[in-house]
């Protein structure tokens, strides 16, 4: 059932009035008492397994085929990112953070730059603000196509698999068309973007838009009609709104919960106070309501986009990157002719610009839930402490809680539905 955007029981209130309940026994003494009656086997699910989404280790105690006890064992595809950035100029460090969650790189290379301008205290123009809408919702869809067609992939709806992979090429091919490249694009630049928006971008955006609110029907069709897939995910992995608070989820888990809290609506940034669009949440907590928030999100974020390249298109002309030379790379006519502007020049790309002292913790809502960017600056040229809150790690650590008492098969399901990325936890 979908709960309405302004239901009062889906506030902020939720949080401030909830019992949060005490922890429920763990997974390992649940496991040694069955092991006492001899049935309990220890198995190894991952690394290296295409359901678990990546280089993530399950292991898992089974009496038969009922998961008793599961523990998580992450770090795999660890890379020290945070650490990486701290040694690079503010410039430089806008590189990595794309990587961490590599199916959201536009939304976690825009967080990081947001924290630089509050810090900075710089305006960025309102064209650039606009396109950055549009490309974080673009990029938003991208990661549930992604995170859908596997889904299919591994509950035997293949033909899912490819309609929600021929679109995401669609998306690639909308960010190779404004930044060059399909996924690392280092677009954002503190101050506003690094070139505008080719001219036929809008048209092509709005033809993609218009193409996947089409697609979207036969997503449906494919899950809400599929009976195979229907019980496979109704009633499976339930985790009520108080749980998934104590648990630390986040974004669309969290709303599948029944919780309605988005960071857009709630602390909006950018210009998502000025869009329309609409919150999806459903109370039931199971695989199917996670399903139901993802599918739903897509159609508003498409209606964001569109809001967006509207905006876009009235203010063509305006400038897309703030006019501070100490900030801003110059533009790249003025370096034939101004020996100041490739001072500038040579000064921002080797030694980088100097951000005021202070710390600044900013969350954006990212595919996976709250993405946060913690950052501190010792008034130098480089971060002195950088770290991201990565949804994913608490969606991981939570995954024991809804697998409980649940078949091997089921397993396979939850963790599909949770839609968690080792790179984000990993980091």
């Amino acid at each position: 059932m979908a709960v309405k955007l302004d239901s009062a029981v889906n506030g902020p209130a939720l949080y401030e009035g909830t019992k949060i309940p005490s922890p429920v026994p763990s997974w390992l003494q649940v496991a040694d008492s069955r092991r006492e009656d001899g049935n309990v086997i220890q198995v190894n699910f991952g690394p290296n397994h295409p359901s678990t989404h990546g280089v993530l280790r399950l292991v898992l105690d089974l009496d038969g085929e009922e998961v008793v006890g599961m523990r998580a064992v992450i770090g795999y595809l660890h890379t020290g990112f945070e650490k990486s950035m701290e040694q690079k100029s503010w410039w430089k460090a806008i590189n990595y953070p794309s990587r961490i969650d590599y199916l959201a790189s536009f939304q976690n290379e825009m967080v990081f730059v947001l924290a630089i301008e509050k810090l900075l205290g710089i305006e960025v123009p309102a064209r650039a603000t606009w396109v950055r809408m549009a490309l974080a919702e673009l990029n938003r869809i991208h990661s549930h196509l992604i995170w859908l067609g596997t889904v299919g992939l591994e509950l035997g709806v293949q033909s899912l698999y490819f309609y929600c992979f021929e679109q995401r090429e669609n998306v690639l091919d909308l960010f190779e068309m404004v930044t060059g490249v399909r996924v690392h694009g280092r677009y954002c630049q503190a101050g506003g973007l690094a070139e505008d928006i080719p001219p036929a971008f809008v048209d092509e955006a709005r033809n993609f838009c218009r193409g996947l609110a089409r697609q979207i029907g036969a997503y449906e069709r494919l899950t809400w009609q599929n009976k195979m897939f229907q019980k496979r995910m109704n009633g499976i992995g339930i985790v009520s709104a108080e749980d998934a608070i104590r648990l630390g989820m986040s974004g669309p888990n969290l709303r599948g919960s029944g919780l309605n809290w988005d960071v857009r609506k709630r602390e909006p940034y950018l210009f998502y106070d000025q869009v329309e669009f609409d919150v999806p949440v459903y109370e039931s907590g199971d695989c199917n309501a996670r399903v139901r928030v993802r599918i739903d999100e897509m159609r508003e974020s498409l209606r964001i986009t569109e809001q967006a390249l509207d905006k876009i298109e009235q203010l063509a002309g305006e400038p897309w990157i703030a006019d501070d030379r100490k900030i801003v790379l110059p533009p790249r006519e003025e370096l034939q002719t101004s020996m100041e502007s490739l001072i500038h020049h040579f000064k921002l790309v080797s030694e980088g610009y100097r951000v005021p002292a202070g710390e600044v913790y900013l969350p954006i809502e990212g595919p996976r839930g709250e993405e946060g960017c913690y950052v501190v600056s010792n008034g130098g040229a480089k971060p002195w402490r950088v770290h991201f809150r990565a949804p994913s790690l608490l969606t991981i650590a939570a995954a024991p809680t809804l697998c409980q008492e649940h078949l091997i098969a089921d397993l396979i399901a939850i963790t599909a539905s949770l839609d968690t990325l080792m790179g984000d936890s990993d980091r």
